[in-house]
């Protein structure tokens, strides 16, 4: 496994272990199949439990079941996962850092009591409703609105490119609330039973196919006033969210690079052609010295990501930096590591155009790479582009 300048060295027992238990689920249980799942467009369903009995949903919250791991070890564990596919790693991230983290910072206890727990085990699906139809790099001008009745609120409107919507129990939804001045936007528990909900699936992607991807349609849905997340209103609830979730994805992407390069990288040393293995002709190793050179560097980033992270130093920006550069890494080499393997590289029998594809999806949600540039030049100048 490349890891070119000893990071691993420094990792602590239980990171090591958390990686090794990753790396050993995914060899023997996920990636036998994963090709076959992206070709039919579906997800291991039957392994959701599985990742919960091993702690892979949100392991770096505390408390309700979750053990407290470090943020190294988070995102190591996102790393391992995309390296098999970027579904597997959204699956995760989605139930970790998009519904069990914002009821954990601001659920109520009977929340938490009620559902960490079974979302950690993997008992209980979520999803994550903040994308609409018409409002996606703009989430603030959502239309998707509440309004309160005796009985607590209805909720009206529509969210899309929604993971997990068509088998999720529960849907974190965002939502403007009309029945307080200024319409704060709220966060609301919506269990995909209750009438009026419905989660169709999104078919014919052509990208991130092994993982399931739907809409939430919300037409008069009543939810009690105990199902509203009591510690938040206004965009700082979903924005810290997608913090959480953009940090996992830049070590996941990392993953990604890392499953292309050592792909090409042996199909090099084995294919042969004029008398030898294309490993030993120069373009072949200017390739992969610039992969190993670019994968490097963005797990220095991602590690960095984590010391601020555990210090409490990390700024949404920096993550922004991260989820943009090791995004766009990924993408750039998962094509190079292609070009390697020649017209065998266009087959499912090889991970990295199955990779290059799920990456386009990877390179848009959690913030386009274009949102992401906007964000560091407001940081770096002061000035915002988008306003």
């Amino acid at each position: 496994m490349l890891d070119y300048v000893d990071l691993e060295a420094d990792l602590s027992q239980e990171e090591r272990l958390i990686k090794q238990t990753a790396r050993e689920f995914v060899d023997e249980r996920v990636r036998p199949d994963i090709a076959t799942h992206f070709e039919e467009g579906t997800f291991p369903t039957e392994l959701i439990p599985e990742m919960g009995e091993l702690g892979f949903y949100a392991p770096n919250l505390e408390g309700y079941g979750s053990p407290n791991v470090s943020e190294t070890a988070y995102g190591i564990l996102m790393q391992e996962l995309e390296a098999c596919d970027s579904g597997l790693r959204s699956m995760a991230s989605v139930q970790g850092a998009l519904v069990m983290y914002p009821i954990h910072s601001f659920g109520s206890e009977a929340q938490k009591e009620e559902w960490l727990p079974a979302l950690g085990e993997g008992e209980a699906v979520g999803c994550f409703g903040l994308t609409e139809p018409e409002h996606g790099s703009n989430p603030s001008g959502m239309e998707t609105h509440a309004e309160r009745d005796a009985d607590g609120y209805v909720l009206n409107g529509s969210k899309t490119w929604i993971t997990n919507s068509p088998i999720a129990d529960v849907a974190v939804v965002w939502a403007k609330d009309r029945s307080t001045e200024g319409e704060p936007v709220r966060g609301f528990l919506v269990e995909t039973d209750r009438s009026g909900v419905s989660t169709n699936e999104i078919h014919e992607k052509l990208s991130l196919r092994a993982s399931i991807t739907g809409e939430i349609g919300l037409n008069d849905v009543r939810v009690p006033e105990e199902n509203v997340l009591p510690g938040v209103e206004g965009m700082k609830g979903p924005l810290s969210c997608l913090t959480q979730a953009r940090y996992g994805i830049a070590w996941g992407a990392v993953g990604a690079a890392r499953d292309c390069f050592e792909t090409a990288r042996e199909y090099a040393k084995g294919r042969e052609q004029f008398g030898g293995p294309i490993a030993r002709f120069q373009l072949q190793q200017s390739k992969l010295a610039e992969m190993a050179t670019q994968i490097t560097t963005s797990q220095l980033l991602a590690y960095r990501l984590a010391e601020l992270k555990e210090r409490g130093d990390l700024r949404p920006q920096h993550v922004s930096m991260a989820k943009r550069n090791n995004v766009r890494m990924a993408r750039d080499q998962s094509r190079i590591a292609r070009e390697m393997l020649g017209g065998n590289g266009i087959t499912t029998d090889y991970p990295p155009m199955r990779h290059m594809a799920n990456l386009e999806t990877v390179y848009t949600y959690e913030g386009t790479h274009d949102i992401h540039t906007l964000i560091l030049g407001q940081d770096l100048t002061g000035i915002a582009a988008f306003e």
